[in-house]
């Protein structure tokens, strides 16, 4: 395996021992057949199943697949460690539940896709198409997206998709900034990338609706909605001008 292959692929993992087979096995299938060297990163973080242990199987039998495991849970947090762990050029954060098929990756990368910084999953830009979701479901996501783009990030779509790029100058510089460990991190990480100036580009994408999520509307959207509010006030006392280590407990 090279020390700096081209493309990272950072899988956050909790309580996924049920999905995380078939999302390896499509992830692996579709990398062998790639012209450029890739690496996996599953993190694992607190589960109370098999999640570990089903990584680590994967793990030993393919070189490039790589698990780290870490205490505390949260999905920011797993996401953090894996984009700092990570060594490729370009850094693609992936959901366990493959709701975007993994086949759309090259999407996202040069040649395809270029002058970028950050590349994010849309399901709300032209030719996004959404498959199996119900109304409510798709009307709370716009109400989500409508807080965010009012309190953090104007003009961004849709900032909640699990399937984003980054650069990996701009993981190490974004990622080092992050304080969320929770499901607020996605729009803290793009906050900060507006902040330091990087382009942020919004691809289009097939995305199919996922009856398991483990999404829970009101609750998480009063958690974002205080997230939204820690993030303005993080600004304002200059949070984000210093760069820390994670404190992962890998």
């Amino acid at each position: 395996m090279p020390r700096n292959p081209f493309l990272s692929i950072v899988i956050p993992a909790h309580n996924e021992e049920n999905r995380l087979p078939g999302t390896l096995a499509q992830v692996v299938d579709f990398l062998r057949l790639q012209p450029y060297q890739a690496e996996v990163l599953v993190v694992e973080n607190g589960s109370a199943d098999r999640t570990l242990q089903v990584a680590q199987e994967w793990a030993a039998l393919h070189a490039n697949l790589h698990v780290l495991h870490i205490n505390q849970r949260g999905k920011g947090l797993a996401v953090q460690t894996g984009m700092l762990a990570a060594r490729g050029a370009y850094r693609f954060m992936c959901d366990a539940d493959l709701s975007m098929p993994i086949t759309e990756v090259n999407r996202f990368l040069p040649p395809a896709l270029t002058d970028f910084d950050i590349a994010i999953g849309s399901r709300e830009a032209a030719g996004a198409v959404r498959y199996h979701e119900p109304v409510y479901r798709h009307w709370g996501g716009r109400l989500v997206n409508l807080l965010i783009r009012a309190l953090a990030l104007p003009g961004l779509q849709d900032t909640q998709c699990g399937f984003k790029c980054f650069r990996a100058e701009v993981a190490e510089d974004i990622f080092r900034r992050q304080t969320l460990s929770g499901i607020s991190f996605d729009p803290e990480v793009l906050f900060i990338a507006r902040q330091r100036g990087y382009r942020i580009v919004e691809v289009p994408i097939p995305w199919y609706f996922d009856p398991e999520s483990r999404i829970h509307i009101v609750n998480d959207t009063l958690q974002l909605l205080r997230d939204l509010l820690t993030i303005r006030r993080n600004a304002r006392e200059g949070r984000y001008d210093q760069v820390s280590q994670p404190e992962t407990g890998i």
